[in-house]
């Protein structure tokens, strides 16, 4: 199909008609206003699809309308308006056509004024629905630019808020990488496996779980390092230090969404998960104590997520566990800490984490500052709480 802005002086109008002189005369009448061209049934198709396509076509009767039904069928050419001309003048042979998608029908013999005239009013038509569709493919494209426009910037302030939070936890780390591709890997696993959540759980929204999981570390940046390096059990100031993160980091995302205005809801994940990750399947979490189905669906799917991580992946204060070892100790908090069916989706998934987990490792030097914080917080501990001498 040509567009608007590559449409030549004079329209294209292709003549089809198996009798050599019928098409002879009705190119005769056009030639001196249109370009022409002539060609029997057998040749229609063709002509038709090839470029420059024909802006009108005259088609001669057949034996029945199969040629105009292919016409139409075809999306190639369906576009191209069809006049029929006939010595069929029965009501029924012009309701037929018409419903087989001609735009008009001309009995023969032909009267020269009256095929000239349909023929300029089939075009000017054609000018218009050319135009209108054109400005619908622009507008159709133009709302695609736009919708990936938002969701650059989307991804842009999530990655951008992801790395400042990293910044605080360990910046030489592949942990966020790893944990957008365990969501995304667990959250696909889930889908496959519970097919009433394939709405919830189509491939844009589990794109979506993947990049609002790199916020998960959001809530980290209120933190002092003596609790966020500390492996063993919080006590209850730590706690309270964790609840307050956690409120801290939901608000700072609420905040960032207000911001941008008209960019609404796109961190609802992220703010589930931030809120939510640390709430348990049996209701012993924080900061709400939530339980079962209360818990949103993102932050059941994170924890999981985040215990893996912390599992497998190599501490200056805490080795490693093997995978089996992690699907050993996930399995069996299952209905405790986590969603069964959450754990019933990681099972399946359970190669696809260990490939993530190998390609992705942390290197030497995203321990090296590990342990070298480790120190430095021990270190200012050690200064805090020796005694002032006199």
């Amino acid at each position: 199909m040509r567009g608007m802005l590559d449409r030549p002086e004079q329209e294209l109008i292709l003549v089809v008609d198996d009798a050599v002189d019928a098409r002879q005369r009705l190119g005769a009448l056009l030639v001196d206003r249109y370009q022409v061209k002539l060609v029997g049934s057998d040749e229609a198709l063709h002509a038709a699809r090839r470029k420059p396509q024909p802006d009108l076509i005259l088609l001669g009767w057949q034996d029945d309308y199969a040629l105009c039904r292919q016409l139409k069928i075809d999306a190639r050419t369906r576009h191209i308006p069809l006049i029929l001309v006939t010595a069929r003048s029965e009501v029924a042979d012009e309701q037929l056509g018409f419903d087989l998608g001609a735009a008009d029908y001309i009995t023969k013999p032909v009267s020269p004024p009256i095929v000239l005239a349909r023929v300029k009013a089939q075009l000017q038509l054609k000018v218009a629905t050319d135009y209108l569709r054109d400005k619908s493919e622009y507008l159709e494209l133009e709302v695609k630019r736009r919708i990936r426009d938002i969701q650059n910037l989307q991804d842009v302030t999530i990655e951008a808020m992801a790395s400042l939070a990293v910044m605080r936890d360990n910046p030489c780390s592949r942990r966020l990488v790893r944990t957008e591709r365990y969501m995304t890997c667990l959250a696909a696993a889930l889908a496959r496996q519970q097919p009433a959540l394939s709405d919830a759980l189509n491939e844009e929204r589990i794109a979506q779980l993947g990049k609002s999981a790199m916020l998960h570390v959001i809530d980290r940046l209120t933190l002092p390092d003596r609790v966020l390096l500390n492996h063993g059990e919080p006590d209850e100031d730590d706690l309270r230090l964790l609840k307050e993160g956690v409120i801290a980091g939901r608000d700072a995302l609420e905040r960032a969404e207000r911001r941008l205005g008209s960019i609404t809801d796109f961190l609802s994940d992220a703010k589930d998960i931030v809120y939510g990750q640390h709430e348990r399947w049996d209701g012993k979490g924080y900061p709400q104590g939530l339980h079962g189905e209360q818990i949103p669906l993102s932050a059941r799917l994170m924890a999981l997520v985040g215990d893996f991580e912390a599992l497998t992946c190599p501490h200056p204060y805490l080795p490693p566990v093997s995978l089996d070892q992690a699907v050993a100790q996930i399995s069996a908090a299952s209905g405790t800490r986590f969603d069964p069916m959450v754990v019933l989706a990681f099972v399946e998934a359970t190669p696809e984490f260990l490939h993530i987990a190998q390609t992705l490792a942390d290197d030497a030097a995203a321990v090296g500052v590990e342990l070298q914080r480790l120190e430095d917080s021990l270190a200012e501990s050690i200064e805090l709480t020796l005694p002032s001498v006199p």
